[in-house]
């Protein structure tokens, strides 16, 4: 994991699609004060979600039409799908930005074909990051400067943990588990609240030891030396209520085969996602 830095974004920052996870990038930012609100241009053509980033400060935009004319950094936060009608109106910049993509299964030679620009570096955040408590992947191509990876770097940590790796392949990796992963748990919520529910507890009550339950857990291990499978023995008394309740979850693997195909599913359909793409790019060679 990349050490916190502190350094403040002082420059011109586009950010390209304030859906969810555009959102949360831009509370982070301006959370921990490293951009400020002046600094930052939010294309958005959804009137909704325009008024929502509005809200926080930044200059927004209907249409790339309107943008300045000259920024250090623009972020591209649209879904795959999209890429390919939207990133040539962004060419413009390719002179002079350095160019971040969080477009899932996207790789960087079909980003640098639509850019027109070497110097890309994908990453994959999740929506934790808005709160400060999100990981984040980052990759960067041999063209991109030290300094300028420094920089992504450190707008990502105000989001919360950043962590490099040297191989794009691991970014579909990435993308199926931290990326897609709070889904995963907001669903256990979903499920324990249920759970809680049928066992006659009431809903706030039911609720709130679902929610509790999972923070208190998932903090205990990032504080704790120990393993999740030896926190999970701490818990566990011989013949006691969570054994009986673990007995269900690890019967033939139940737990751990359901959460393997959950995982390989996510990251079979990141790699699907950039099979448009990579045929367009092929169709231009």
């Amino acid at each position: 994991m990349v050490a916190a830095a502190s350094s403040k974004w002082e420059n011109p920052l586009i950010l390209v699609g304030c859906g969810n996870m555009g959102y949360a990038l831009l509370r982070s930012w301006l959370n921990s004060s490293i951009v400020e609100p002046g600094n930052v241009h939010v294309v958005e053509p959804v009137d909704s979600l325009r008024d929502r980033a509005a809200s926080l400060g930044v200059n927004t935009h209907e249409a790339s039409e309107t943008l300045p004319a000259k920024a250090d950094l623009v972020v591209i936060a649209l879904k795959p799908q999209v890429l390919q009608a939207e990133l040539s109106t962004y060419r413009s910049f390719s002179g002079q930005a350095l160019f971040v993509s969080i477009a899932a299964g996207v790789p960087t030679e079909v980003l640098e074909l639509l850019l027109g620009s070497p110097r890309i570096v994908r990453a994959m955040p999740n929506t934790p990051t808005a709160i400060g408590k999100g990981s984040t992947i980052v990759f960067a191509v041999s063209t991109v400067s030290k300094s300028d990876l420094d920089k992504v770097v450190s707008l990502f940590q105000a989001g919360g943990a950043v962590h490099k790796v040297a191989q794009e392949v691991l970014m579909d990796a990435a993308t199926a588990i931290s990326g897609s992963g709070p889904a995963y748990i907001f669903h256990l919520l979903e499920c324990l609240t249920d759970a809680a529910r049928q066992l006659g507890l009431p809903e706030t009550i039911a609720s709130n030891l679902a929610r509790e339950t999972v923070y208190g857990a998932a903090a205990l291990a990032m504080e704790s030396p120990d393993a999740p499978a030896e926190l999970r023995r701490q818990v566990t008394s011989p013949n006691g209520t969570t054994a009986a309740g673990l007995a269900e979850l690890m019967h033939e693997n139940a737990l751990s085969s359901l959460i393997a195909r959950t995982t390989k599913a996510a990251f079979d359909r990141s790699k699907e996602l950039a099979a448009p793409a990579q045929e367009h790019q092929r169709e231009r060679d």
